[in-house]
């Protein structure tokens, strides 16, 4: 009787158990259902056609050539054919085409407006590379803000930003959109961007989409050349170039952009793995993916399908959901329907996906813009170009404390990039006006404290003429000091702008070469998209500062670093080689079997003659550039000095799952206000796959004034030490590791040691 009891006691139990999980799974499925945006999503999509399904994934574009809006244009908005536009500038033209779409196609659904919003739209910020440089991602969404405020004003809701390409090779032309090397670096940097173009509310007319781009591997082109192939294992795909776009997911980016590029022979426009398995199953991705510019026909260069119309199957069936340009969805996928080789409940996925932004964009609720609330050139906006210009620039060089320069001081202004109000803008600024643009000089000729001659040497930064010599040495002479502001003109960096040298172009180096022939001290500013290998000049001048292209307000940014108004604090994003034949050179790196020991190693020039045959030293580096680069990632002089003290760790025997401190005491020991960027880097000393022999954790930029101190604490968990094993899964695996507070990713002054159990 007891055991009967016991039972029913427990088929009771378990009724009520059942039936508050069916309550919950029935709530669950109530929260879905009664999501107003996915309701929204339902009740379109029940009422659009084949054809205006397939619409929704083209974006088109016009050509700038033509004035007038093509009638068949504006047709096909008319029958629901296009879901977005790029590039439409004339703000009448959009005015028109969403007139169009929202009053006269069937579904009545917005268009979209994209627009390449890289680094500022008419107040235009440093470069992407630049802003990393300033390890401040407050002043990049706030530049990122400024950027979205002022294009939604011109119906902007869509940027093309950020790009989030691990670069590693200064050779590629797009490094300058790069936040640089580092994954970890490149992952704060893009939730900067993506928190600044989106704003708080997705939903606000001064908001823009973000998208995360190139997915993925388009960094890794062989060669540092554009478009090219990309052959990446999987280990180094997850532990290292996936990392800035899962956070770019976490960040709530709305959209993504595959990448030219085949990685590891599929292109990244139809593979399944990264665009499905990944980004969508596994990292939950619910917006949508675009193709970049007529990636999805190349596919057929690639060799990956034989035509537009495979090329449209490959790409739709790995979920990419929007066809930048090209045409193949327009002209295939309803054949490749009928033909069972897609499905419309598949397309359906896909169009619930652009649907989603849209809502979420608030495009129905308002889908114009008043082109006469344009918030352009803002002082505020400005304000904060000149900061961010100011954090950017990175102190390389400076001998004999050469700056700040005394205000007594006569200067030569000379070089091609003193005086160039467009090229300073750097790469992707269509919408920048060089009327706008500050240059140093003018910065400098406003100041009477500073008697000014100005000549600049060279026209342009390709000029090979020495023409302008003479003048330049005569200004030299009778002045105290050379500032040669050197560099690529903006059209040298960016898209297909790669180059197999990456010394300064034209005549520079020969200009720079009989400047030093005065004997007057030379700062050497170089505004550039890329670093520059300087190993032919670097001994002829006495200061050098990296300014990037610095953008609008580049000008009073240098000017008031130069003359010592504030104290450089950029850091390098990437590592800066000595010459191209050392590229690829990262400090985050693997060791070898037998890593260099500078006591042993043997300069090429050191070898005597007839040499005995050996393999000097055993030991992997180059004979002739050795093996240190010209600096290092994270590295960027000061005006003053600081100390680090009193590190300490939290424990040195942490187990898994525990959070670990980091203490350290800086001190500004010179005698003016400064910003230093301390760096925690750590290396995991053995593992399942080996471990880079370094890798950055943290980072905080601190403000001190002279004397003064702080304290700066770093928190991680053990979680941020994990890796991607061998057995295709995350891990943070027990063992010894070492930590390092250091100024920069080769200093390991500060070294702790803790044991993982």
């Amino acid at each position: 009787m007891k055991i009967y009891n016991r039972l029913s006691l427990l088929l009771i139990i378990f009724s009520v158990f059942l039936s508050c999980e069916s309550k919950n799974l029935d709530t669950s499925k109530k929260d879905i259902i009664e999501d107003p945006i996915e309701n929204k999503i339902d009740s379109i999509l029940s009422k659009m056609s084949l054809e205006e399904k397939i619409g929704q994934t083209a974006q088109r574009g016009k050509s700038s050539r033509v004035k007038e809006l093509p009638a068949d244009l504006k047709e096909a908005v008319r029958k629901g054919q296009i879901g977005s536009f790029l590039n439409i500038m004339n703000k009448n033209d959009a005015k028109e085409l969403q007139r169009i779409a929202v009053e006269e196609s069937p579904s009545k659904i917005p268009l979209i407006f994209a627009r390449d919003v890289i680094h500022g739209f008419k107040t235009i910020f440093p470069i992407p590379l630049g802003q990393a440089a300033s390890f401040n991602p407050l002043l990049v969404k706030e530049g990122s803000r400024v950027a979205a405020i002022e294009a939604s004003t011109s119906g902007i809701r869509w940027t093309f930003a950020p790009m989030l390409d691990i670069s590693r090779d200064p050779r590629w032309g797009r490094i300058a959109e790069s936040a640089g090397e580092d994954p970890y670096l490149t992952s704060v940097m893009a939730e900067a961007y993506i928190k600044g173009f989106q704003g708080e509310d997705l939903s606000s007319p001064t908001s823009m989409a973000a998208c995360a781009k190139h997915f993925i591997g388009y960094g890794a082109a062989e060669g540092g050349r554009d478009y090219n192939t990309a052959n990446i294992n999987e280990n180094l795909l997850h532990n290292t170039y996936l990392k800035p776009f899962k956070k770019a997911v976490e960040a709530g980016s709305a959209t993504f952009m595959t990448s030219f590029n085949e990685l590891n022979g599929v292109p990244a426009s139809a593979n399944k793995y990264i665009l499905k398995d990944i980004l969508r199953d596994e990292w939950g991705f619910d917006g949508f993916v675009v193709s970049d510019w007529n990636s999805i026909i190349e596919m057929v260069n690639h060799g990956f399908a034989k035509d537009e119309k495979e090329a449209a199957e490959k790409s739709i069936n790995a979920m990419l959901d929007m066809e930048m340009t090209s045409t193949s969805y327009h002209d295939h996928l309803k054949q490749l329907i009928n033909e069972g080789k897609f499905s419309e409940k598949q397309l359906d996925t896909i169009v619930k996906n652009i649907l989603r932004i849209k809502l979420r964009l608030g495009l129905f609720e308002n889908p114009y813009f008043d082109p006469n609330d344009a918030i352009l050139y803002d002082k505020k906006h400005l304000a904060s170009a000149q900061e961010t210009a100011t954090e950017s620039t990175v102190l390389l060089k400076n001998k004999n404390n050469l700056l700040p320069l005394n205000s007594k001081n006569k200067l030569a202004i000379i070089g091609p990039l003193a005086n160039a109000p467009h090229e300073q803008l750097g790469t992707w600024t269509f919408d920048g006006e060089k009327e706008h643009t500050i240059t140093p000089l003018k910065s400098f000729q406003q100041d009477d404290q500073y008697t000014i001659q100005y000549s600049e040497g060279l026209s342009y930064s390709r000029d090979k003429s020495t023409d302008g010599f003479g003048n330049a040495i005569k200004a030299a002479k009778s002045s105290d000091v050379i500032l040669f502001f050197a560099g690529e003109e903006a059209i040298l960096s960016g898209e297909a702008h790669s180059r197999a040298s990456i010394n300064l172009p034209g005549g520079q180096e020969d200009l720079i070469t009989e400047l030093h022939k005065t004997g007057k001290p030379i700062v050497l500013i170089v505004m550039a998209g890329r670093p520059i290998t300087l190993g032919n000049i670097i001994d002829k001048v006495d200061a050098v500062l990296m300014a990037w292209h610095p953008g609008t307000m580049g000008g009073p940014a240098l000017k008031n670093i130069i003359t010592g108004k504030v104290s450089p604090s950029g850091k390098l994003p990437i590592t800066w080689p000595k010459e191209v034949g050392q590229i690829p050179i990262h400090y985050n790196h693997k060791n070898t079997g037998r890593p260099v020991i500078p006591e042993e190693f043997v300069y090429m020039d050191s070898i005597p003659i007839a040499a005995w045959q050996s393999s000097l030293g055993n030991t992997s580096h180059y004979l002739d550039a050795g093996f240190l680069p010209q600096y290092p990632f994270g590295y960027g002089l000061s005006y003053s000095n600081f100390r680090y003290a009193d590190v300490s760790i939290s424990s040195t025997s942490p187990k898994i799952g525990d959070t670990i401190t980091v203490k350290a005491m800086i001190t500004n020991t010179g005698k003016i206000k400064a910003k230093e960027t301390v760096q925690l880097y750590f290396r995991d000393m053995v593992g399942s796959l080996t471990r880079p022999v370094k890798e950055l954790l943290r980072f905080k930029k601190v403000t001190l004034e002279a004397g003064a101190s702080k304290e700066v604490i770093f928190n991680f968990s053990t979680d941020d030490l994990a890796f991607y094993g061998p057995d295709k899964i995350w891990v943070t695996e027990p063992g010894d590791f070492k930590l390092w507070v250091s100024k920069h990713s080769m200093d390991e002054a500060n070294e702790l040691e803790f044991t993982l159990e």
